[in-house]
């Protein structure tokens, strides 16, 4: 691959270039955007770039060569000047190490550990085969803030040879301080159009694909690890029907038959995860599941208020009946009120809140309406 080869991602590629061209690339960027949108393989691209020994530019587009002995290195993930830092090195840390023979969970924050090991530490030695080191961080949202304020310094006077790239999904969960010390380049949600070709090409038929488009919200990351799920047997396109309608028909008595379906659902769904995703832990892959189901309920409650709007233009347009059926139980601001909740949820998810907590309360909220049935 190449930067080249970057899917839509035009405008973040420009400023790459610009900088390169002018010779006065920064030593710290964030990468922001949506996971899913191609942040990290820019990153790699870009960084192969910048280590690249001979340098191609054609029509005023600098490419890494592929030839010389740091591309080569690159391409078969060896080079020992690029690194990937990424909070589940947690247990290749000295205290990660002594932890040997204990279950090992997956951690939920970006520990500080991890950053003064892999990061810091590294840092200060000088790059082996090129002129250059590259450090990409992984889930910078998720740092701790006592890491971040441990990066500041190396952000602040990077050796000259030094440059980090941190990808990031929220800008807010970042110091003003780091923000401050890089240049921020955004990266854009990819059309709708576009990530529906892409799954139909792998194999979905067209109403699951123009679904799990919609769904992503421009993710085309998220929207391949979603059809890979459908293809691979977990049947989530008919979870997310089967759902659907279980909201439309929900009575405060089906609380506790309908939690199951969700806990259920998510947990066949994370069976499926792990055998097509091998490379990431059974606790990050079991979360994923359970928020996408509830993905699927936002998705279904921002119908109820786009539908009298933008019709046919909503994410559960195969059940339009549904989701009028919600409208009619649900005013808007009730409804802005039942997605604020679900965010809540997700949140607690990310914090490893058990499960079964989140849809107890969640389910509890979304009963508490003078036009739903008990």
């Amino acid at each position: 691959m190449s930067l080249k080869e970057i899917f839509c991602q035009d405008k973040a590629i420009e400023i790459l270039q610009r900088a390169f061209a002018a010779d006065k690339v920064p030593h710290a960027y964030i990468f922001a955007g949506l996971d899913g949108i191609g942040k990290f393989k820019t990153a790699c691209e870009w960084g192969k770039l910048l280590l690249c020994k001979n340098p191609v530019v054609k029509n005023d587009f600098a490419d890494s060569c592929g030839k010389c002995d740091s591309c080569q290195s690159f391409d078969v993930a060896s080079h020992p000047d690029f690194n990937h830092i990424y909070k589940e090195l947690l247990e290749f840390t000295r205290e990660g190490k002594t932890k040997e023979g204990k279950e090992k969970k997956t951690p939920i924050s970006f520990p500080i550990d991890v950053v003064r090991e892999f990061l810091i530490a590294k840092a200060s030695n000088k790059p082996t085969l090129s002129e250059r080191k590259i450090f990409v961080v992984s889930e910078g949202e998720k740092l701790q803030d006592a890491a971040q304020n441990c990066l500041l310094k190396t952000l602040e006077e990077p050796p000259l040879y030094c440059f980090i790239i941190l990808l990031c999904s929220r800008l807010d969960k970042l110091l003003p301080t780091i923000k401050s010390r890089c240049q921020i380049i955004r990266f854009s949600p990819i059309e709708e159009n576009i990530i529906v070709e892409k799954l139909k090409e792998i194999g979905l038929k067209q109403e699951p694909a123009r679904y799990f488009a919609r769904l992503s919200g421009g993710s085309i990351g998220q929207a391949l690890q979603w059809a890979k799920l459908e293809l691979s047997g977990a049947a989530l396109y008919e979870t997310k029907r089967n759902l659907v309608t279980s909201l439309a028909n929900y009575k405060y008595g089906d609380a506790l038959e309908l939690e199951e379906d969700f806990l259920s659902e998510a947990k066949k769904i994370a069976e499926v995860w792990e055998e097509i995703d091998e490379n990431t832990s059974k606790s990050d892959l079991h979360r994923r599941a359970t928020k996408t189901i509830l993905q699927i309920i936002v998705s279904a409650l921002s119908d109820t208020m786009k539908l009298p709007v933008t019709g046919d233009k909503i994410v559960n347009s195969d059940q339009k009946e549904d989701i009028k059926k919600l409208a009619q139980r649900f005013d808007p601001p009730e409804t802005a009120k039942k997605i604020e909740d679900c965010y809540k949820a997700i949140q607690y998810l990310e914090a490893n809140v058990n499960e079964k907590l989140i849809f107890d309360q969640l389910l509890c909220n979304l009963a508490i309406s003078d036009k739903i049935k008990v």
